[in-house]
Formats: C-alpha cells, sequence, structure tokens
C-alpha cells in the first residue's frame, strides 16, 4: 500500500468536495442544505457522529474471518481478528424495515472530533482487525477523509472497506478513486415502484448502478492474501425481499451482464420486519424463495457466492441493538 499516494488523493478529494461543505449534494437527494447550521435529509450535520465502533465477525468471511461459505469457498481463517467496523450515525437512505434504525432514524450516537476519530480508527487497528469497516459513511464523507489522512500519516495501513447501501452519486464515488481498497455496496431493488414503497425515493436503481459499475472500474479483481481475508476488490450484497423474488432476479441478471465475475456476490436472507416495515411485508422470507435465488445465481454462472442459510432455523434474527455495548450478541 502506497501511503503517500493514498494522503495525495484524499487532499484531492477534500479540496473537490469541499464545495458541499455548505450546499451539501453528497448523496443522490442533492437536498443541498448548509450542513454547519441546518441537519440534512440523513439528519446530520457537517460534523461526525458514530453509534459504534469495534470488531465485527458478523460479515462476510472475507472480511471477518470466520467460515460461512459455499460449494467451493472454504473462508475458514485461521485468524479471527473480524472486521473493525465504525457505524455513523444517521442515513441518507432511511429504508422503512431498518435493522439499524436505531442509529439510521433515531440517530442514536455521539459526537466525535476529527483528531478522535483518527484515533478511533488506529485504535481498531491495534485490536487487530482486518480491515477498517466504514458502515454508512457516504453523509459524512467529509470529516472521515480529514480522520482518514490523520490516521495514515500515524500508521494505518488495513484495507479499507466503503460499506454503503449503494445509494450513491457516481461523481462522488469518482472522488474515491486511489482511497478505498474495497468496496461493499448493496444492491437493494431494481424496481421504482418498490424502491418507493421501502425507501421513499424512485431512482434508486438509477443511482446505484452507475455507482457500483464505477466501483467495478476502480477495482475489478478481488483479491484474497493466504489467510483468505479480502485485500482489495467488490462485493455486492443484495438483501432478499418477502413476495420479491422476481426483483431479485431482474437484479442478478443486470450484474451478469455488467459486472466482471471476478467480484464476491453476498445473498442475504436476513430479512425481518421491524420499526416502520409496511404492513405486506410483516414476514420473514421462506426458504423456497431463497433457494429460488440461489438457483437463478448458480444458473447465471457466479464464481463467488455467499449465503446466510442458518437464518432458517428456529426465530433467529440479526438485528442489533446499539444500546448495548456489542450491538451484536445475538440469542
Amino acid at each position: 500500500m502506497d501511503i503517500s499516494f493514498k494522503i495525495k488523493r484524499i487532499d484531492k478529494a477534500l479540496k473537490d468536495l469541499s464545495i458541499y461543505q455548505h450546499q451539501c449534494q453528497l448523496c443522490p437527494r442533492q437536498c443541498a442544505v448548509d450542513r454547519k447550521n441546518e441537519l440534512g435529509y440523513c439528519s446530520t450535520g457537517n460534523e461526525a457522529f458514530i453509534s459504534h465502533a469495534g470488531l465485527h465477525f458478523g460479515e462476510e468471511p472475507i472480511l471477518s474471518g470466520y467460515a460461512n461459505h459455499k460449494k467451493n469457498l472454504e473462508f475458514n481463517s485461521t485468524h479471527s481478528g473480524g472486521s473493525g467496523t465504525i457505524f455513523f450515525t444517521g442515513c441518507h437512505l432511511k429504508c422503512l424495515y431498518c435493522q439499524n434504525h436505531q442509529i439510521s432514524w433515531e440517530n442514536l450516537g455521539h459526537r466525535i472530533s476529527i483528531k478522535a476519530l483518527s484515533n478511533k480508527i488506529l485504535e481498531i487497528q491495534d485490536k487487530g482487525a482486518f480491515n477498517l469497516n466504514l458502515v454508512s459513511p457516504t453523509h459524512m464523507l467529509i470529516p472521515i477523509l480529514s480522520a482518514l489522512k490523520i490516521a495514515y500519516k500515524n500508521g494505518l495501513t488495513i484495507p479499507l472497506v466503503y460499506n454503503s447501501s449503494g445509494y450513491e452519486r457516481e461523481v462522488i464515488i469518482q472522488k474515491l478513486d486511489g482511497i478505498i481498497d474495497i468496496y461493499l455496496p448493496d444492491l437493494k431493488y431494481f424496481s421504482p415502484q418498490l424502491s418507493k414503497k421501502l425507501s421513499v425515493v424512485a431512482n434508486y436503481f438509477d443511482h446505484a448502478k452507475k455507482a457500483i459499475l464505477e466501483m467495478s472500474s476502480q477495482q475489478p479483481n478481488l483479491v484474497i492474501n493466504k489467510h483468505n481475508i479480502a485485500q482489495k476488490g467488490l462485493i455486492i450484497r443484495h438483501l432478499v425481499l418477502p413476495g420479491h423474488v422476481k426483483d431479485t432476479l431482474h437484479i442478478l441478471n443486470w450484474i451478469k451482464k455488467n459486472i466482471s465475475n471476478s467480484f464476491g456476490l453476498s445473498l442475504m436472507s436476513q430479512f425481518y420486519p421491524c420499526f416502520k416495515t409496511p404492513p405486506e411485508f410483516q414476514r420473514k422470507i421462506t426458504k423456497e424463495e431463497y433457494k429460488r435465488v440461489l438457483c437463478a445465481a448458480e444458473k447465471l454462472g457466479f464464481e463467488q457466492i455467499f449465503i446466510q442459510p442458518e437464518l432458517f432455523s428456529g426465530d433467529r434474527h440479526l438485528i442489533p441493538d446499539f444500546k448495548l455495548n456489542n450491538p451484536f450478541t445475538w440469542k
């Protein structure tokens, strides 16, 4: 990793993004507020707020180092460092069914200075994290980049993960070229009617597809080290929604036609109705729905697929509680 090059890229990105300090257009909503004096759609101003920071063992195995594989994906790492996650408060998408609604909607978290954030980043590295996983960073991109610049100057070396809803402006993702090592976007919806119903935005796919194509152009190949931990690349997540397998199939077909096969595809079964979930979505997906998705992915020839089969046992779900010191203590 060329640290000096990363710092130069961060300097350029900060210069380019400075025009949005007083008229924010970081996300596709482009609400254009002066976030020094008022809150954007994301419910945050121009300072960094975090809800949780620490080692996370619930990400894909090539990020957090545990075994959850399909067929030939034997990601049984001898390491157990976990993914070093920082969950940022607020969100510019705000899905009605969000499992992280405590932080995305209710703004559970605390303000943190740029210097303190850089220290937090280095603390996570010192704990043995495999990577630095920035969860929903878009709306706080400017203070994040400022903190990363300090952290790189003080010894940050682990890969940087951009963990995103996928609802991004292509022009903003272009500014991150040379900075982000691993892109981890959702690709939630194909249908504008579905995205409007569940995330109050009809143009989700229009923006997400352009952003993901840009991410793919920057990091076209998934690079995994000898410990089966990702160092570079693209991992696309898709959460299967109850009653909407057809929308998932449209997404899989689009990915196959437009993205190189050297990426990871994470097919998630963890939908659980919570918060403001509309009445017609008040159930989990069925084994049959998930099986249809997996069969379609296999037929399309995706080479690296991550699955969540264990979620069909009992009533287990993956809703974190950010009021706890460890939000991911599931029973």
